[in-house]
């Protein structure tokens, strides 16, 4: 088992698939390298508490994600 899958089991909730692993990874390198290293941390903070609230309103956890993933896709500087 992962880290991060333990982890989710601390938190209790479900472990991250495979794909939202690779969709977080590549946002968190999109923001280190278009924005600022080390405000990363902050954005995938900010990514989970907009997830949160997708799916308060009604959204799968997929379709939040993906999303949250494209606001900050779209806001990263060009």
């Amino acid at each position: 088992m992962e880290w991060h899958e333990d982890l989710a089991g601390t938190f209790g909730v479900d472990p991250l698939g495979p794909q939202e692993v690779t969709d977080l990874l590549e946002a968190a390198r999109d923001v280190a390298h278009g924005v600022e290293r080390k405000v990363t941390p902050l954005a995938t903070f900010l990514v989970g508490m907009a997830v949160e609230r997708r799916i308060a309103q009604g959204a799968s956890r997929s379709e939040a994600l993906s999303g949250a993933l494209a606001e900050v896709r779209g806001s990263i500087p060009a």
